[in-house]
Formats: C-alpha cells, structure tokens, sequence
C-alpha cells in the first residue's frame, strides 16, 4: 500500500532496486524470517550459491573441512532495509535523467567533439618526443646502432602497453559517470563498500539515480568477501586512504613539473636554430612563457579553448610528417625495433645503464594519467578512438623518424627532436612545438583542479574558492589559489635545476606514483565492481604493477639529481591532506559523540521556557542524524527558536552529479506538532555548490512541502495501529500577541489557524483534542504555517567550532590539530559560506571541542 502511495505520489518516478547482501547464519535467518513474517515484511528476497552455500576447494584438510561446515550454516541474502522517509524519497529516481542512447549522428558534433577531446585530453603524451630520447641517452651513451634499436623498441612497447592498454582499454572504463582521476576511483570504491573514514553516509544515498551501479552478479563469493573484508579492516580503510592522498599529492607533483619539462624542452630548440644562444637566455624565455599561461589560465579554460583543437591536430600532423620524412631519408632500419628481442640486446650490452635509461624511456608515456584523469563529460569510445586512429600512429612515427635520424647521426644524442627538423621547416615546426607544450602544460593544470575538487568534495583537502568558468560545461573550472601556486612551484623547478635532464628525473617519479596508485584501485574494482575472472585480475595486476616497480626504481636511482625536490614537494602535500582528514575526522566523531537526544530536547525546551518566535531556523551541522550539540548550547544561551526549525547537514556524496530532484532529503523530528525537520543536502564533487541563499532557501522549502504532502498521503493510507504518532501530551500554552509561544513542547499545529485571532498575553490554554486526526486538514494547516514563516525570513545558525586536542594528548596530536588543522580551518571556505548568506541573517554559535 506505501509503495502504491509513493508511486501516485511521485508522479512518474521509479524506484531503485536495493542491491545489499551479507552472510547471515541459519538461526539468524530463521530468527528474521519470523519477524519478517510478524511484521510482513520479508527479511531475504533471494540466497545464492551452489545449493544455498558455498562450498570449500580442498576437502582433505581437516580445518577446510571444518570452515565448510560452517560456511553451509551461512547464506548470502539480500537484506531489504527498514523504511524510512530518507529512504523513500532517495529511491526516487527521475526518467528525465535517463540518457538517450539513440541520438542520430551529427557529422559537426562529432568533430567538434573530437577536437575537444584531443585538446583537453591528449595535450600531456603528446609532447613526449621533444624530450625522451634526450633524457634516455643522457644515461646511456650510444655506441653503435643496436643501442638505437634497444632504445627504440622499450619506447614503442612502453607506449603500447602503458597507454594504451592499461590506460585506453582498461583504466578508462573505471570513470566514475564519466569523471576520472585517482580521486574517481576511491570514490567508486567507497560507493561499494563502506570504506569511508567519515562514516556520515545515509542509507538512501545509494539508491540515487547517480550512486547506483550496474552489478551483473552481485551474488559471487569473491566479490562479497572483497567487501566485507574492506568494511571490516580499519587497517585496509587507512592504507586506502593513505594510497590516495599518495597518489594525489605525486599527480598534483606531476602537474608542477609537467609544464616546466614541456617549455624547457620546446624553448631549448632554439639552441639548434641559433646555436649560440646560451641556456640562461633559454631559461629566461621559458620563465616568461609561464607566467603569461598561468596568467590567462582562467580565460583559456573557456574562450581560447576552442583553438587548441585545431592547434594540437597541427601538432601532431607534424610529428608524423617529420617523422615520415626522416625514414624516407635514412631508410626503414628502424622498423626492426619492432622485434622485443633488440630489447634483451639492449640490457645485454650494458645492464646497469640500461636500467638507469628506463627513467627517461617511461617520459614517453607521461600524459597517460592525465588521459583518465581530464575524461570529463567526453565519452570513452571518443578518447579510445583519437588515441588508437590519430595520437598513436603520429607518436609511433615520430619516435621511428628520431630513431632513423640517430642512427645516421650517432653522435647527435642531444635536441634529437629539433635536430631531425628539415631546415625549410624548423622556425614553423618551432613555434608549433612551443605552442603544444603551453597545451600539455594547461591539460596538466586543467587535470590538477578536477582532482582537487573531488579530494574537497571527499573531504581530503581544505575548501578553495573555484570558479565555473563556463555555463554550459559544469567541468570547466578554475582554481585561483591553486593556478597561482601551480606557478610559483614551477617557476621554482626551472630556476632551481635550469636543464630538462634534471628536470625530467622528477617527471618520472611523479607519474609513476600516480602509475602505481590507478593500477592498485583498478585492481580493486576489478575484484569488488566488475567482478572479473581472478586470472585476468592477476594478469593485470601482475603485469603492470612489475614493470611500473622496475622503472620506478630507476627514476628513484635519480634522486640526488633533481628527484629529492619533488620528493620533498610532494611530502609537504601529502602532510598537508593528511592533517586536513584527520583533523576533519576527528571533529566529525567529537559532534557525533555530542550529538543530543530527542528526549532530553524534549524535556530541555520546557525547563528553559523557551520560546516559539515566527520565521524559519535552519540549523546548520556535519552531522547526518541527531540533534546537534549546538542546538542545545543555543537553547541554553538565548532559550528562543523560530516557529520551524530545519537541522540542515550539507553533503558532498561521492558521485559526480546529484540530479536536483534528488538535492534534498527530509525527515520529521520529534512528533508533527513541533514543526521540526531534518534535511540532508547533497552535492556530488562536480557539482556547483555556489548557489544564492535565497535560492537554497526556496528549493529548500519546496521540497519541504513536497515532502510533507507525501507524507500526508502516506499516512493517509495507514492504519491506525500502524500509525507511529505520539500520544498527546497535556502541556500549558502561553501565547504572545505576536503570535510567540512559549514552551519548546508545543504542537504548535493546534492552535495554528491561517485566520487565528490573537490570544491574549499570559493566558493559557490546554489541548483537548488530538492534534493529529484528520490528515487532509492538518496538511492545509502545516502547508500554510510554512508559507507564514517563508514570508517571516529565515535565519542561519551555523556551528563553527574550536578544536583542540586534550591535554593529555601526545606532542604530535598537538601539534597537528591546535596550530596547523587550526590554521587550515581558518583559512579555508566553509559550504555553508558558499551562498552568500547576509550577516543579518546569519547566527554563528561557537564551541569548544577536545579531541
């Protein structure tokens, strides 16, 4: 009957299925299958496996045995979750969010996607050939032709299985709705099991229309021994977190360095076109180039990002021009790199400096997390296409031509991209170079404000005030702090190393960072999510993360070249995400911990005499059920509230969009006459969280009133002995002239009329009647009660706590939450602060709390 409600009510919604399954024993189930059955509500739908159990490989081992017994005590079932108005409205699911495959082709479109694509997305890999072999070389002298060959061939199969068959065949299908990046994947993950340190999740939220993931066998073993073995480790939930902040801090590394290497090494071509320009006039330039990108950052992330389509196919219309053109010169020796074997000749001839040349190899696939990580709103089947049709044959081309050029010219092993340049062509060639590596340089950056939005929205970075820098793309952002920042490090590297071999042993330990990190969350998601067969998850896991160990201890042999910098860089990042989450930990659990009953608020308002003024109250609090501690300490300060009261917990849930239909949740606190609510708003990490407040306000109380007219009807529809309303209380009423009541326990529904005559000061009047007995009547009652306190303005009262460590705390602990969580804190946005709200309407309450 509630279903039939809900469905009349919503008007064209669809419900979600619930996809939760746990190991239950037998008696368990047998002891829920009574209740269910008293409460007629069933307590499994449905139990998997071979005969209702799983059973043991091994039947020889006595302990197997034994574990096989008590597996065939247990069942996988799918547990349906109580009820509760959370969950009603989040398993409402707008059609019109649906996307509409059958689309027809649109030739224009297409192109224009494609050019967007190969901009935003392919700007980073594409500048490799200015710069690997250079590095490569640097380490490892040629000799003779094999040692082209060698090089060659660890290029071209770098290049094949990093980026494109990790990354463009595999990676990209881990895109969380099409966002991607390190962040993405823990976000999938935490969808999928509860490995959230902040465990502030309510239970509707994976049933939104953009939380809930396709699972075709979500009854497989390994998949929920997976997740409960997540859920269940503390261990496992740090070191996820730990990889994570890791990998963040080693990409936003790699966003640093990446525009100093590509400007560097574009700049540095000007040495074969004026040979006597000295490396001080080079370093110069490329300092000047820097800060003009990073100084139109904001506007080339919107209006002069529609010509760098068409710059980047220029580019790499040159590196496979060259390319051709160097082998038609030299002739077609170096197709023989094709063969792995020169690779094996490669180490044979020289193992150590081989091994120390594979740093400067992996610069050829630098750019290929940022593939994944720059995905956005461009479908997968766009990226895979532009890499595998136009980026990988160009790139392939180019690094042949290089190698054709080397082996005719042996003992020219430095600017080998620029010297390979037909003369008629070099000073065009040149400022095409340049250009594209201004482009890889703002696809990095581009890159580094999506991850750090999502690390915000997950709670693993301090707010920052970022601006949409286009009103029809919500992934078009621009992160001033970040941009500026972003410049001086990289200013810093250029100055301080001042050559791109320095430089690029930097670059390899950065990406291989964010290298390992994908590869162990693909893992993961292979194993909890797609639910792959374990030969293919081995296979994957194994393969790369053996050649992503071996050339990340290569680029560590570099740290006394120019990788200590990065390394202490990326340290002071990864402390400071540290100190943020754990601190933000730390306060959740400490306003958990203080949260207040409804009885004791119940019993708190009478004691106080507190009084009902007219408007509306938004509470604002982190935490998602109870009553906030705050809301007491008000009571106890100045025993006076608004007529209604609304707890409202801004969320950021880890999805990309929260359709607007699904923005607001709602739940009744106390029994109706009180007039108190509590509303749970969610934003996902791409969403625009700069709304006005009077905006909030209105889509607020809308959906407040769609939410009590759903319950009426709900209610409606019940018997009366399943209703749940409390009893009536006799209570005393003293009503103000100005319509005041006093006392917090008063169902102000009784004696609220739209057309009330006032009641005299200090006279009293007791309920007679019960407050809640016709459900058509007392919804047009609430309804307009709500239009009078719309109509009365609403205040904010927002709770901005202190944190201090106890004092019997550790020196550490101290340290990190009095002065440098404190001074996070104090110099960061709050999202509440996001809406603009005035200070006349704003009330903050301050506490302290010792963590």
């Amino acid at each position: 009957m509630a279903s039939s409600a809900e469905s009349s009510a919503a008007g064209g919604m669809r419900k979600a299925p619930s996809l939760e399954w746990r190991w239950v024993s037998t008696e368990e189930e047998d002891d829920e299958d009574r209740a269910g059955a008293g409460a007629g509500t069933p307590a499994a739908v449905g139990a998997v496996g071979r005969g209702g159990s799983f059973e043991s490989e091994d039947d020889e081992d006595d302990d197997e045995e034994e574990d096989e017994k008590e597996k065939e005590r247990k069942r996988l079932i799918r547990t349906v979750p109580s009820v509760d108005w959370f969950d009603v409205e989040g398993n409402e699911v707008s059609v019109a969010q649906q996307l509409d495959d059958s689309e027809e082709f649109d030739f224009g479109r297409t192109m224009f996607l494609a050019l967007q694509t190969l901009a935003v997305v392919f700007g980073d890999i594409g500048i490799g050939p200015l710069y690997t072999f250079d590095v490569m070389f640097n380490k490892y002298p040629i000799v003779g032709e094999e040692d082209v060959l060698g090089a060659l061939s660890l290029v071209l199969y770098t290049l094949i299985l990093m980026p494109l068959v990790k990354y463009v065949l595999v990676v990209l299908w881990a895109n969380d709705d099409g966002e991607g990046g390190i962040f993405a994947l823990y976000s999938l993950i935490c969808r999928n099991a509860k490995v959230s340190l902040i465990p502030n999740q309510v239970q509707s939220e994976k049933r939104m229309s953009s939380f809930r993931l396709k699972l075709p066998t979500p009854e497989l073993e390994r998949s929920i021994k997976v997740k409960e073995k997540l859920e269940s480790s503390l261990l496992l939930k740090k070191l996820l977190l730990g990889l994570v902040l890791f990998g963040t801090s080693m990409f936003i590394s790699n966003g640093v360095i990446t525009p100093a290497m590509s400007v560097l090494s574009a700049v540095s071509g000007l040495k074969v076109g004026l040979p006597n320009t000295s490396q001080d006039a080079v370093v110069m330039i490329s300092v000047a180039l820097l800060v003009v990108l990073f100084s139109v950052q904001r506007y080339a992330t919107s209006k002069v990002g529609f010509a760098i389509g068409p710059s980047l196919l220029l580019w790499f219309c040159c590196l496979g021009g060259i390319g051709i053109y160097n082998l038609s010169l030299y002739g077609p020796t170096a197709f023989k790199a094709f063969n792995p074997l020169y690779i094996i000749y490669y180490f044979g001839r020289n193992p150590f400096q081989a091994w120390l040349s594979l740093g400067g190899c992996l610069l050829c696939a630098t750019g290929s997390e940022a593939i994944f990580s720059n995905l956005c709103y461009f479908p997968v089947r766009y990226v895979q296409y532009m890499f595998v049709l136009l980026v990988l044959p160009c790139l392939v081309l180019a690094y042949l031509g290089q190698a054709a050029f080397l082996i005719a010219n042996q003992k020219s092993s430095e600017q080998v991209f620029f010297s390979s340049i037909p003369s008629g062509v070099f000073w065009p060639v040149f400022l095409v170079a340049n250009l594209a590596a201004l482009i890889a340089s703002r696809t990095m950056t581009v890159a580094i404000f999506q991850c750090l939005k999502q690390s915000i929205a997950l709670g693993c970075f301090p707010r920052l005030k970022i601006v949409h820098t286009s009103r029809k793309f919500m992934a078009k952002i621009y992160i001033p702090v970040v941009n500026w920042f972003l410049m001086v490090s990289c200013l810093g590297f250029i100055i301080l190393f001042r050559n791109i071999y320095d430089v690029g042993n930097a670059y390899a330990i950065a990406e291989l960072g964010v290298m390992i990190m994908a590869t162990v969350y693909v893992t993961i998601i292979m194993l909890l999510i797609w639910e792959f067969n374990i030969t293919k998850v081995l296979s994957f896991v194994i393969t790369f993360l053996f050649l992503e160990l071996i050339f990340f201890s290569s680029a560590l042999s570099s740290v006394g070249d120019g990788g200590w910098a990065l390394l202490i860089f990326a340290s002071v990042l990864l402390m400071i995400m540290f100190i943020w989450n754990y601190g933000s930990k730390l306060k959740y659990d400490s306003e958990v911990k203080t949260k207040l009953s409804k009885d004791l608020m119940r019993k708190l308002g009478p004691n106080l005499g507190t009084i009902r003024a007219p408007g509306l109250g938004l509470v604002c609090s982190d935490i998602v059920k109870g009553v906030p501690a705050i809301f007491g300490h008000f009571l106890t300060s100045l025993p006076a509230i608004h007529s209604i009261i609304v707890f409202v917990c801004i969320r950021n849930v880890p999805v990309p969009v929260v359709p607007q239909s699904e923005r607001f949740l709602f739940q009744r606190v106390c029994s109706r006459g009180y007039h108190m609510f509590r509303c749970i708003a969610r934003y996902g990490y791409k969403d625009k969280k700069q709304e006005h407040h009077s905006v909030f306000e209105r889509l607020l109380i809308e959906g407040l009133e769609k939410f009590i007219q759903r319950e009426a009807v709900e209610l409606s529809l019940q018997s009366d002995v399943d209703s749940e309303e409390e009893p009536p209380t006799p209570v005393k009423i003293i009503q103000a002239p100005n319509g005041s009541l006093y006392s917090l326990n008063v169902p102000l529904l009784v004696d609220y009329a739209p057309s009330t005559e006032l009641i005299p000061e200090a006279s009293c009047s007791t309920p007679q009647h019960d407050p809640v007995l016709d459900y058509a009547q007392n919804l047009e009652l609430e309804l307009a009660f709500i239009k009078q306190s719309k109509r009365s303005g609403a205040v904010y009262l927002i709770d901005n706590p202190i944190i201090k460590a106890r004092k019997d705390s550790w020196f550490f602990k101290k340290l990190m939450i009095n002065y440098f969580f404190a001074f996070l804190r104090n110099n960061c946005r709050r999202a509440i602060m996001l809406m603009s709200i005035p200070h006349s309407n704003m009330m903050q309450v301050r506490m302290t709390s010792y963590v």
